[in-house]
């Protein structure tokens, strides 16, 4: 009897503490999908700029890698807006120019936007407007862009982007002229950049998403 009871004992005592033992449960995993502005179906640019650009900067040359990527129509607002501006959307300067790419308050005009105050706080508009004004001068200068392109004067290439970065610096007319001077007639701005260094700076840039068009407006 009493063997049998020493035998019963450890079985009861394991029972008694498996009784008050936790059950532990796998926590449930829920899942989450993807929105599809986040998802990647192509290719994407990489993350670096492909050319570097060379500054001038009292005299010296300065090696900078501007925050753009390749040489597309992209590269070249991002590129362009940086120079003028540093990218800041919400800037004026001393002369009153505003916006990322410092359009002055005639220029608007011209293009439909009346409100100067508005533009400044509307990144939205603000690129319109540099698309619009770009396609503007595209077709101002169009021919000289044909006939120019792909050649020197002075020593400089002369490319479609630099053509029209110039033209934004300096205003088409002014562009006309100096391409039709063979380069000896030129402007420079109240900052000292002049139409020679945009056309040198911004050159190469694929600016073909840029239609030309016939006095655009917003």
């Amino acid at each position: 009897m009493r063997k049998w009871i020493s035998k019963l004992i450890p079985l009861i005592m394991i029972f008694i503490l498996t009784s008050f033992s936790y059950n532990i449960i796998a926590p449930k995993i829920g899942t989450v999908a993807l929105p599809k502005t986040l998802k990647i179906s192509k290719p994407t640019e990489v993350l670096y700029p492909k050319y570097k650009t060379a500054i001038e900067n009292d005299d010296e040359m300065l090696s900078v890698n501007p925050p753009f990527l390749g040489d597309s129509y992209n590269a070249f607002k991002e590129a362009l807006a940086f120079k003028e501006s540093q990218g800041d959307y919400f800037v004026t300067n001393t002369l009153g120019y505003v916006g990322k790419y410092q359009f002055g308050a005639e220029t608007l005009q011209l293009l439909g936007v009346t409100n100067v105050t508005a533009f400044l706080s509307n990144p939205i508009l603000q690129e319109k407007v540099f698309y619009t004004n770009l396609s503007r001068n595209k077709w101002i200068l169009r021919r000289d862009i044909k006939r120019f392109a792909g050649r020197k004067i002075a020593g400089l290439e002369i490319t479609e982007s630099g053509i029209l970065a110039a033209a934004h610096l300096a205003g088409p007319g002014n562009v006309k002229k100096f391409l039709r001077s063979r380069g000896t007639h030129t402007v420079q701005d109240a900052y000292g950049s002049s139409i020679v260094y945009y056309m040198k700076i911004f050159a190469g840039y694929d600016v073909s998403a840029v239609k030309a068009v016939r006095n655009p407006r917003i």
